[in-house]
């Protein structure tokens, strides 16, 4: 497998498919980059280059006590990009990766980027505030560390539900993406996904987004259960310089069925623009 040491010696698993331009994919919580591979295979399949890596703490990157903070995740992605000499990348993220995309072009600025993508992702803020009423109530994020805490085992699996609508009249989320999901979320350490709720429910992206320069294509699911859609793209979309925004009815947060369909050739259809 393949690896990068960054400054704090933590070692990022990644995986690298094809060649061409690069398409460089963040993936959400409490994933791995394992939950991009059909998207991966899409692009590679089409002349480009498919770069994927597990955040820290996650999947079969170092399970980390320290460091499991947004700044970092997006240092984290920049050594990947610059330990792979990546250039006129497309950066691809969703949910959590959608903040780390957003966090690393804001920080590390986007003279190797050329565009993004950000699906069902967590900017501008997930936190009901009193500048952000749209939000939900930080005792929503409280009760997803209470059952990690408890049982996260079983908090994963019924989580596997509302991330892919499984809990909505004719959803046809199959048992194996479920399965697929809970695995994936086995890997992550218990510290760093406990952090990670953190990271993605209080940062606010307001002032990354009004940096970012080039073109993001910024697409969500309506009936998404986990980032609720009104807080969310729509917010992102007026606060980016050159933002495409698509909505798509009656889809979940997690990229299968008819909503995983549209989204690829959306996708391809922005990458060859």
């Amino acid at each position: 497998m393949s690896y990068i040491t960054v400054a704090d010696g933590t070692r990022i698993h990644y995986k690298d498919w094809g060649s061409g331009q690069p398409v460089v994919f963040s993936h959400g919580w409490p994933l791995s980059s394992d939950a991009w591979d059909e998207q991966m295979c899409l692009v590679a399949e089409h002349g480009f280059r498919a770069v994927a890596h597990d955040r820290r703490g996650h999947g079969r990157s170092t399970q980390t006590w320290t460091g499991n903070d947004m700044d970092t995740y997006a240092d984290d992605l920049a050594r990947l990009v610059e330990e792979l000499d990546l250039r006129d990348a497309v950066h691809v993220g969703h949910s959590t990766g959608g903040g780390e995309v957003v966090r690393y072009l804001a920080r590390h600025g986007t003279s190797r980027a050329a565009k993004a993508v950000l699906a069902g992702a967590v900017p501008p803020l997930m936190l009901r505030t009193d500048a952000n009423p749209e939000g939900q109530p930080i005792e929503v994020f409280d009760q997803i560390r209470e059952g990690l805490r408890k049982d996260r085992s079983q908090f994963y699996r019924d989580l596997s539900a509302a991330f892919y609508g499984a809990n909505r009249p004719g959803s046809t989320v199959s048992q194996g993406t479920r399965d697929a999901f809970w695995l994936m979320s086995m890997q992550a350490g218990l510290k760093p996904a406990l952090d990670c709720v953190a990271q993605f429910s209080e940062t606010d992206f307001t002032e990354d987004l009004k940096k970012i320069d080039i073109p993001v294509l910024v697409a969500h699911g309506e009936d998404d259960q986990i980032v609720p859609v009104q807080a969310a793209a729509p917010k992102t979309a007026e606060l980016l310089e050159d933002a495409t925004l698509k909505i798509y009815p009656g889809a979940p947060h997690g990229i299968t069925g008819d909503y995983r369909s549209a989204f690829e050739k959306d996708l391809l259809a922005f990458l060859q623009k």
